[in-house]
């Protein structure tokens, strides 16, 4: 009896332990907002969030006084910023969690399959060539050339995986291929633009936050909200995949059916934050790695984990590239990749010495 007594008491400290790293994530990413929103007009971290409460119950200000400019400030220049890079952060860090499960590969993310490399083309197609493919998005044509550029290689993966089979290494090495496929395009074109453009096309491929307005919120908070709590739902299925594929098909699960939809799942998500921020790298790799390290490997707490340290990773990169930029910000992909090389290169040394499980 007391053997099982002591077993319980374990686990609750465990998960004791796991609750709480979600929590302490939460409370980080309150603070990091807090300490952003006071950058550029010398607003105090208690006032930031004052004058957010205050704007939301509809308090006014004097025209041009200096609390209407500090309003205005914060509202329409910092927060549009801060509310993508939550929920970008958090859409790329569960998807990469997911793609990392589903293909039991540690180097998986949410770009595996070469999701990146067509919203790249489509990109770059409407900045350089000018060229648009929908005219549904209206004035965003980037935006809608992006998003059914980074469907196309998930369809072609899709199709091409349904005739050779869903294993994570046909579906890993297809990706690959379409990759270097679209990339070989976007060279091409970028080959030949002019500077302005060139520029352009660029500062979207490393990925930035700069320039976000209200606008572009809705559509990627729909999309990011309702696939976390799909992949969520999913989580238990996907314990089943660390399994092993012969005992998850043991157990009642459609393997090949099941990655198809979390493919088709992933796909959109992705397409929904980077068709807005560009390709922000590092999000969806190392994110699930520090919430494996220090939680364990149980999808129905790595996923919201991931999301809570995803979103935290961005806002914080964020916020170093408007603190160390003078003049104009540097783009938060750099920051990302400046950061996050470092990370998944130590947690690959500290797995490589068996000190701790990474994945």
């Amino acid at each position: 009896m007391s053997d099982s007594s002591e077993l319980i008491r374990t686990y609750r400290h465990g998960r004791t332990i796991k609750i709480s790293f979600i929590i302490a994530c939460l409370i980080l990413l309150f603070a990091v907002i807090g300490i952003s929103l006071t950058i550029g007009q010398g607003i105090s971290f208690t006032e930031s969030y004052e004058l957010i409460f205050n704007h939301i119950t509809g308090v006014t200000y004097p025209d041009r006084s200096e609390m209407w400019w500090k309003d205005y400030f914060i509202w329409n220049n910092v927060m549009p910023r801060v509310i993508i890079g939550i929920f970008a952060g958090a859409g790329l860090a569960i998807g990469g969690a997911m793609m990392q499960s589903l293909m039991s590969n540690p180097l998986a993310d949410p770009y595996t399959t070469g999701i990146s490399s067509g919203a790249c083309f489509g990109a770059v197609a409407a900045i350089v060539a000018g060229v648009s493919f929908t005219s549904i998005f209206g004035s965003y044509g980037i935006v809608g050339n992006a998003f059914l550029g980074a469907l196309v290689p998930a369809l072609i993966v899709i199709l091409v995986s349904r005739r050779l089979g869903s294993s994570p290494a046909a579906l890993i090495l297809v990706g690959t291929a379409i990759a270097y496929f679209f990339n070989s395009f976007v060279t091409l074109m970028m080959i030949t633009a002019e500077a302005d453009d060139l520029q352009a096309a660029f500062l979207w491929q490393v990925g930035t936050l700069t320039g976000m307005t209200w606008s572009d919120i809705p559509l990627m908070l729909v999309i990011t909200c309702a696939g976390s709590l799909v992949i969520m739902l999913l989580s238990k299925q996907l314990n089943l995949l660390t399994l092993g594929e012969t005992s998850a098909k043991s157990l009642g699960l459609n393997v090949g059916q099941f990655r198809m939809i979390c493919l088709v799942l992933l796909s959109v998500m992705t397409a929904a934050v980077i068709s807005y921020t560009g390709v922000l790298g590092f999000i969806g790799l190392v994110s699930p790695h520090v919430v494996r390290l220090v939680i364990g490997s149980d999808n129905r707490l790595v996923m919201p984990a991931s999301i809570a340290a995803g979103a935290l990773f961005l806002v914080s990169c964020d916020l170093v590239s408007r603190v160390i930029s003078n003049i104009s910000d540097i783009p938060v992909g750099v920051v990302l990749s400046f950061i996050g090389s470092p990370i998944f290169l130590y947690l690959i040394i500290r797995k490589k010495n068996g000190s701790a499980e990474v994945y």
